[in-house]
C-alpha cells in the first residue's frame, strides 16, 4: 500500500446479539495475512466485546490496534470520539491494511457512513463495504416486524426501525446462527429482510462467524459515495436519540453454581422481554471466569480465561427497551 492509497474500512452492523463480535474474531484469526485494526463500540458503560477481541490480538492485529468506545452509540459521537479514534488508528506506526468497525447493536450505520466525508479522514480511508448481520432465528420469529395499527396500517416499532435502518445500509447481509435456525427459518428470515430492502443486496448464511476474509474484505463498494441509495428513518434529521432503549449494570456475588443464574437470565428474556445480557461471572472453585451472553431467552456461557490477577468481580450488562427495563425486577431475579 502506498502512502497515497486509501485504507479500506468495513463497517459491521446488526442488532444486539446478531454475532458481530464472533464474526470479527473469525476475521482476526483468518485475515489472510492482512494487518487489521478494529474499532468496537458498546451501547452501555461496561465494555465486553472489546475485551473479547483483545484476547485475539496477534502480530496481524496487535492489542494497540483494537480500540473500544463504550458508553454511547458511535453514530451519535462522531466529532467527539469517532474521528479522533480513527485518526489514532491511521497514525499507528505500522499502518493497517484494513480497518474493521463493529457498531453497537443499536447504532444506525448511515450517520457513521456520512462521517467518512469529514475532512480529517476522507482522503485517507474509504468504506469498502457495510456488512449487516441478522440473527436468522430471531428475524424469523417476528421480533422486528412492524405493528398493525387500529386502522390496519403498519407502523415501525423502535426495534423494527433500528433493524430496518441497519439492513437498508448494507452492501452484504449475513444471516447468522444458521445452524440454530435451520432451513425453514433461514428461508423465512431471508424473505423478511428482502421485503425491507430498498435495493437488491446479497444475503449469505453463516454459522459462528465462519466466512472467508476474501468474501468480506474487498467489496470495493466505496459506500461513502453511495449514501443516498441507503434510506433511513432519520434522513433529514440533524440528530437522533436512543431514548427507546436503556441499559443497567448488575454487580453479583460469586456464584456457587452457574445453573440458577443462567435460568434467571433465560426467564428475564422470556418473561420480561430483556433483549441482551452479557458479562463475566465468578464461580466458586473455578479459576476461570464464566463468559455469559444472552439474546432474549437464548443463553450461552463458557469459561473463557483465568482470572489471574484480575479481581473476581461478577458483572452483567442488561439491555432492553426502556419500558421493559425494570431494575428492581432484574436485580431481584439475578440476585444482584
Amino acid at each position: 500500500m502506498t502512502d497515497l492509497a486509501k485504507i479500506p474500512v468495513t463497517i459491521v452492523t446488526g442488532f444486539l446479539g446478531a454475532g458481530k463480535t464472533t464474526l470479527i474474531r473469525h476475521l482476526l484469526a483468518h485475515s489472510g495475512g492482512k494487518r487489521l485494526a478494529v474499532l468496537v463500540n458498546e451501547f452501555g458503560t461496561m465494555g465486553v466485546d472489546g475485551e473479547i477481541l483483545r484476547g485475539c490480538a496477534d502480530e496481524n492485529c496487535p492489542e494497540d490496534a483494537i480500540v473500544e468506545l463504550a458508553n454511547g452509540c458511535i453514530c451519535c459521537t462522531v466529532a467527539d470520539e469517532f474521528i479522533p479514534t480513527m485518526e489514532t488508528l491511521l497514525g499507528l506506526e505500522k499502518k493497517p491494511d484494513h480497518i474493521l468497525i463493529e457498531t453497537s447493536g443499536l447504532a444506525l450505520p448511515k450517520p457513521l457512513l456520512k462521517a467518512f466525508d469529514w475532512p480529517a479522514i476522507r482522503s485517507r480511508v474509504t468504506v469498502d463495504g457495510v456488512v449487516a448481520m441478522a440473527d436468522a432465528e430471531t428475524v424469523s420469529s417476528g421480533l422486528f416486524a412492524p405493528e398493525q395499527g387500529r386502522n390496519g396500517n403498519e407502523h415501525d416499532t423502535p426495534l423494527s426501525e433500528v433493524f430496518r435502518d441497519q439492513m437498508a445500509c448494507a452492501d452484504l447481509i449475513l444471516l447468522s446462527k444458521a445452524d440454530l435456525a435451520g432451513e425453514e427459518k433461514l428461508a423465512k428470515a431471508r424473505e423478511v429482510v428482502a421485503k425491507m430492502l430498498p435495493r437488491r443486496v446479497p444475503m449469505l448464511p453463516v454459522t459462528e462467524g465462519a466466512i472467508g476474509a476474501r468474501v468480506l474484505l474487498g467489496l470495493d463498494a466505496a459506500a461513502e459515495d453511495d449514501v443516498d441509495a441507503r434510506p433511513s428513518h432519520h434522513d433529514g434529521q440533524a440528530a437522533h436519540e436512543h431514548d427507546d432503549f436503556a441499559t443497567i449494570v448488575v454487580d453479583l456475588p460469586e456464584q456457587e453454581s452457574a445453573v440458577p443464574l443462567l435460568a434467571a437470565i433465560e426467564y428475564l428474556g422470556r418473561e420480561q422481554r430483556i433483549l441482551r445480557v452479557k458479562g463475566h461471572v465468578a464461580i466458586t472453585g473455578k479459576s476461570m471466569r464464566l463468559l455469559v451472553q444472552a439474546v432474549g431467552a437464548r443463553v450461552r456461557s463458557q469459561f473463557d480465561k483465568p482470572w489471574g490477577a484480575e479481581p473476581r468481580a461478577s458483572r452483567l450488562v442488561v439491555i432492553a427497551e426502556r419500558h421493559d427495563l425494570n431494575a428492581k425486577i432484574i436485580r431481584a431475579a439475578l440476585g444482584g
